[in-house]
């Protein structure tokens, strides 16, 4: 059997964890890996593969990869994976593919003149209930969506930002972390474009309420719109959830019943009240990542890896193409935009 062969450009929490994932996958290979920091600072002295302190001299010196994971800060995934794609490699981008629309749209032109695929990581789509709400709403047994709430109140304080009292490098920059709906919240974004469709007419008010020495942006946001595709919809989020994550969740009104989707990860399906509609028990949710102090979302990376080998293997379609990682960076752009 012919294995996949992959490169990491990033070796922090994430990309260990795409490292491992590649590992783990019995189609799959990890051929050699990259950071800018020490290789003993990383904790990889046991790295069974080579290491290299730059993406450049990696696909310089390794030409058998055939597919590039990219896990760096926000700022650098748009810039990375173009140089991925001028080496004709694969790309697996973590979220955000971007930090604006521009960046992303190039990457696109690139990739479709290079024959190669680029895939979003948006993992929040494997989760049982978010699968089962889209099959809910593109059923249509809910009839015409009245009303959609996303709330999203998460802990994120300076065990987050700081680090043996230093400041992080790159989370809560501007140029390298974006925001917080690109780094935090982008995956309930997905989630809400992917079932409900595109916005129009948004409003919008930030504030920046417990991280004005830690961050450049809001920690606190509230947004309302309308969806292309009818009703309202409005988006509350929060990093200044004191010490713990609080919720994720998505509330639909509709015209022949209400859903409620929530947990702290958007795990749970907490009311269903649909005409002529029983509810089943759905598979449960794989648990959230943890990171120690904090968590995230769904550990559901390796249906990521999976969807990827099947679509290099030509049996499944991209389960999150360039297109949609576009999207969302355009909804969050042109939110940001009202600032």
């Amino acid at each position: 059997m012919n294995k996949i062969k992959f490169g990491v450009i990033g070796c922090g929490h994430i990309g260990k964890r795409h490292a491992s994932m590649v590992q783990l996958n019995e189609e799959c290979e990890l051929v050699a890996v990259c950071d800018t920091n020490d290789k003993h600072l990383l904790g990889l002295d046991d790295m069974q593969v080579p290491f290299y302190s730059s993406a450049k001299e990696m696909l310089d010196n390794e030409p058998s990869i055939a597919i590039v994971c990219i896990c760096t800060p926000n700022g650098y995934h748009s810039e990375q994976a173009s140089l991925a794609l001028d080496y004709h490699k694969h790309v697996v981008i973590e979220k955000p593919m971007g930090l604006s629309k521009a960046n992303c749209e190039n990457l696109i032109f690139k990739a479709l003149n290079v024959s190669k695929n680029v895939f979003c990581v948006m993992q929040n789509r494997y989760s049982p209930p978010s699968k089962w709400l889209k099959e809910m709403v593109s059923s249509g047994i809910l009839g015409d969506i009245y009303n959609v709430q996303v709330n999203c109140y998460w802990n994120r304080d300076d065990r987050y930002y700081f680090k043996e009292g230093k400041k992080h490098p790159w989370k809560g920059t501007n140029d390298l972390d974006g925001g917080t709906l690109f780094t935090q919240f982008s995956h309930f974004i997905d989630l809400m474009y992917w079932v409900f469709g595109d916005i129009t007419d948004i409003q919008a008010k930030f504030m920046n309420h417990s991280h004005r020495h830690s961050i450049e942006f809001e920690d606190t946001g509230l947004v309302s719109f309308k969806f292309v595709n009818g009703g309202l919809g409005c988006l509350n989020y929060s990093t200044a959830v004191w010490d713990a994550n609080l919720e994720s969740s998505i509330t639909l009104m509709a015209e022949n019943g209400t859903i409620k989707v929530g947990g702290q990860y958007m795990n749970e399906v907490e009311i269903c009240n649909v005409k002529g509609y029983e509810f089943k028990e759905l598979p449960p949710s794989n648990p959230a990542n943890d990171y120690g102090h904090y968590k995230g979302s769904a550990n559901n990376h390796p249906y990521v890896f999976e969807n990827v080998v099947d679509v290099l293997k030509g049996r499944k379609p991209i389960a999150t193409n360039a297109l949609e990682g576009m999207k969302v960076v355009d909804i969050i752009e042109r939110i940001y935009a009202l600032k």
